[in-house]
């Protein structure tokens, strides 16, 4: 199993036409866990596609997750899959996957993280901080939030929403060490400069840091 307590820059990702440049790209600038999240379209494109990363993630040594389906996590060879509080349970995908397995679980409130800390879950997302277009109709976290999930957690919190260049550092400087990132990656001209910066910003910022929160 990845050891993901070693790993800051996790990007979620819809399907693309330019997957085959657009991953590696990314891959070489610094994202170490990469995440397909389509809610769209239909099931053999998403095995396609969900295959093709899977390959590419294993030749640099970054795991990859399915959203949702354990199944499919399951049939294309990924790491592991992560799941909403609406999905699938976590103790479901364990057994569908083993011990071993990447299990990812999303939550959004004190309630949800309160559930989620007893299962077996490796790790948690806290957030969105900011309302996304990802997540639309949900309100913002607030860093308060994602910094309490943290500072609770025995395993990695990954902080969705709104993650960029421009606020990585500062949201280091807050108390924040592992980021989600979408459209910082997934709109941008050239993904592997963007990658880069963020990937460049946040390193500087961590070691900066002179004292790490469990």
């Amino acid at each position: 199993m990845y050891d993901l307590s070693q790993r800051n820059l996790y990007l979620c990702t819809p399907m693309r036409s330019d997957m085959a440049a657009f991953l590696p790209a990314v891959l070489r600038s610094g994202v170490d866990v990469v995440q397909l999240r389509e809610k769209v379209l239909s099931h053999d494109r998403q095995v396609a596609m969900a295959r093709a990363m899977a390959a590419i993630c294993r030749d640099f040594d970054v795991p990859f997750i399915m959203n949702d389906s354990p199944a499919h996590a399951q049939s294309v060879g990924a790491d592991g899959v992560h799941v909403g509080q609406d999905d699938i349970s976590v103790a479901r995908c364990r057994e569908l996957l083993g011990d071993q397995a990447i299990v990812g679980l999303s939550t959004h409130s004190r309630a949800e993280f309160d559930a989620a800390l007893p299962q077996a879950a490796t790790y948690f997302s806290a957030g969105p901080i900011v309302p996304t277009p990802t997540k639309l109709g949900r309100e913002g976290t607030g860093i308060a939030y994602a910094l309490e999930c943290q500072g609770r957690s025995d395993r990695p919190v990954f902080v969705t929403g709104g993650v960029n260049v421009d606020n990585v550092a500062a949201l280091v400087a807050a108390g924040l060490r592992r980021f989600v990132v979408v459209r910082a990656l997934t709109e941008a001209t050239d993904p592997a400069s963007t990658a880069r910066s963020i990937r460049d910003a946040l390193d500087a910022a961590l070691s900066a840091v002179t004292v790490e929160p469990t």
